[in-house]
């Protein structure tokens, strides 16, 4: 097996500006939900705070929240869950000068022999991505036995037949650690097992059969009359798919309601902050995400997740994170939004799923 992962090299803090720097400013929250004014935002990169005299790392992170002393650790708390009295960091500088330190160059990211002027440095259709699979086969290879694999899934991802097998597959050998997705995935999902068909479409001829617009609404009426998803798969006997899959091997999923949601099931997360909380509770573990054919919850989930993430003995280790979609536009969306450690795949997110349960199982049978 080739992968490793890269080494991470902290900050040498016994050097200037480190150790003149001062400690960073710290004051308390105004009222619950509020920051103090000149409040510091966090990013997606590793970030050190002087603490007195000390510099202390977040270990753990997400961008656009608030920098908390709490606890003898900083600790990274969105704005809505700020209490009265909590010690907010203050300071816009990152650069030490207000004894705030962000830095994006730990894994060596920093390419200093790149030329300021190339060809083809973005990600489009004209992009090659056969080294992008290869890479992510070798990482999923490591990450089965050493990592957590979270994905992200639309619900175009359940609209095969082919793509919904695939990622069973995936689910049952160990590549699958969580699940973030909507009520269509699980609705159209659970509709293929259950009747054969993705939002009336057959799943593999893709033909219409009659009144198949009532199949996914029929789905989700089961679903909710016997008031929990594996309820519905012990009583139906459903024996396929990507849910299936995943409450056989005990894999979590958060399914994160919207307005347009019917039904929706009842394992669906009505309120918008406790959908937030639980997928934040499996963004907190995972060390590789794969965002598939969904462009809002793939924006949901990187803007919970950090570049780096500490592991139980110390170590700092890389997050891998990928959009895969048909569009351009989705897949460099993370970028625009300062998600700078988002690689993007483009490709139809179908072919994708065959595509990687493939090129895993080739890899291990090696």
């Amino acid at each position: 097996m080739s992968f490793k992962l890269r080494t991470y090299t902290p900050p040498d803090f016994s050097v200037e500006p480190f150790v003149s720097a001062p400690d960073c400013t710290l004051i308390p929250a105004p009222k619950d939900g509020v920051a103090p004014d000149h409040y510091h935002s966090t990013t997606i990169f590793p970030e050190y705070f002087k603490i007195d005299g000390k510099w202390e790392l977040a270990t753990e992170s997400r961008m656009d929240c608030t920098a908390v002393w709490k606890d003898g650790r900083i600790q990274v708390i969105e704005f809505r869950n700020l209490h009265k009295g909590d010690l907010v960091v203050i300071g816009r500088k990152e650069d030490a000068s207000e004894g705030i330190y962000v830095y994006p160059y730990g894994f060596g990211s920093q390419d200093k022999n790149k030329d300021l002027f190339a060809f083809r440095q973005g990600r489009s259709r004209e992009t090659a991505f056969s080294r992008d699979y290869d890479h992510l086969y070798e990482l999923l290879d490591y990450e089965r036995d050493h990592g957590n694999i979270l994905w992200v899934m639309g619900p175009a991802c359940a609209f095969d037949s082919d793509s919904r097998a695939a990622f069973g597959q995936l689910v049952a050998d160990g590549y699958v650690d969580g699940l973030l997705a909507g009520n269509a995935l699980a609705t159209h999902d659970l509709e293929g097992a259950y009747l054969g068909t993705a939002l009336g479409q057959n799943i593999y001829t893709q033909e219409s059969v009659p009144l198949g617009h009532y199949n996914h609404l029929d789905t989700l009426n089961k679903i909710r009359q016997y008031g929990s998803i594996p309820a519905f798969i012990e009583n139906e006997h459903i024996d396929n798919g990507i849910i299936y899959n995943c409450v056989k091997y005990n894999v979590p999923f958060v399914l994160a309601g919207s307005i347009r949601d019917d039904g929706p099931m009842p394992e669906i997360y009505g309120d918008v902050y406790q959908a937030q909380n639980a997928m934040r509770d499996l963004v907190r573990k995972a060390t590789t995400v794969i965002c598939m054919a969904t462009m809002l919850h793939t924006i949901a989930t990187g803007n919970m997740v950090p570049s780096y993430r500490m592991l139980p003995d110390g170590t700092i280790r890389e997050i891998y994170f990928y959009t895969v979609d048909t569009s351009e536009f989705v897949v460099n969306k993370l970028a625009d939004r300062g998600s700078l450690a988002a690689k993007s795949i483009l490709t139809n997110v179908q072919d994708f799923i065959v595509n990687v349960n493939k090129g895993v199982h080739a890899l291990r049978q090696q």
